[in-house]
């Protein structure tokens, strides 16, 4: 099960980084008009903040990824948590499938994480106890 929360939260970075790559390179381009629904003018007028949300969403894959890298359970679960709370803040209040694509694979990622934890608990306590 432990394999299976460290493929949950690479999935989950990688989809950030995917997103990095289309909000900073590809936002004012035929691709990234087409994936976000946008005019020529509304991608050109926005690409500046694009290429802004596009660099902090690599700042959360990069935290994501440190998490596996030094297996530091706190790291995890605050990024996963700051994943999740863009997520449901980018579903309020831009586009509400974001609720589904973005916060949902976090939550589920952090859910597996705290689910394995707990168990790993106790199954230490229990090995204490035999």
């Amino acid at each position: 099960m432990k394999h299976l929360t460290n493929l949950l939260i690479g999935f989950v970075a990688l989809s950030h980084i995917g997103i990095l790559v289309l909000e900073m390179f590809f936002w004012d381009h035929p691709i990234g008009r087409k994936i976000f629904s946008m005019s020529p003018e509304v991608s050109a007028s926005s690409a500046v903040l694009a290429m802004n949300q596009g660099l902090y969403n690599g700042f959360l894959a990069a935290g994501l990824i440190w998490g596996m890298w030094t297996a530091q359970r706190q790291v995890k679960v605050f990024f996963l948590t700051c994943v999740i709370v863009a997520g449901l803040f980018g579903g309020l209040t831009a586009k509400a499938s974001i609720i589904l694509t973005q916060a949902t694979p976090a939550l589920i990622a952090l859910i597996c994480l705290l689910w394995v934890e707990r168990n790993s608990n106790s199954n230490s306590r229990l090995t204490k106890d035999e």
